[in-house]
């Protein structure tokens, strides 16, 4: 009841600061306030404010939503330990068949570059680093 009455007068409020402002001259934002304000009384007179006033105070309703809560940590943990291992248990399953057949050949892999396998580069002198940044500074002016 009480929470009926605070809808009602919320949406009369907000009615009345749609008037205020269409009186402004302020069409669009006026028909905004209106239509924001006339959701409460739409929702009481749906029943979903009497739902939620009777889901709040429902201990059985938060025992499900705590239920739910879990669930959701269950399953958020199962996919974290599922990416983790690498895949879902079909991959795995065509891993494991791939590995027992003998001949299969395993994928290569890229070369690893050891200290002596490092391409040759030239080592870059202040000079060239600065006279890019200066050709771009003089190309604004600065």
């Amino acid at each position: 009841m009480i929470a009926e009455t605070v809808c009602s007068a919320v949406s009369a409020a907000g009615l009345g600061i749609a008037i205020v402002t269409a009186y402004r001259k302020r069409y669009l934002s006026a028909v905004r306030v209106a239509a924001y304000s006339l959701v409460p009384i739409g929702l009481v007179m749906t029943g979903v404010v009497e739902w939620l006033a009777d889901t709040a105070f429902s201990p059985t309703a938060w025992a499900g939503f705590g239920v739910l809560g879990l669930a959701w940590v269950l399953f958020m943990t199962t996919r974290a330990v599922e990416r983790r291992r690498g895949g879902t248990r079909k991959e795995r399953r065509a891993a494991a068949r791939a590995a027992d057949r003998p001949d299969t050949v395993a994928p290569a892999s890229a070369p690893s570059l050891g200290p002596g396998s490092r391409p040759a580069t030239r080592p870059a002198s202040r000079d060239d680093d600065f006279s890019d940044i200066e050709a771009i500074l003089k190309k604004h002016g600065i």
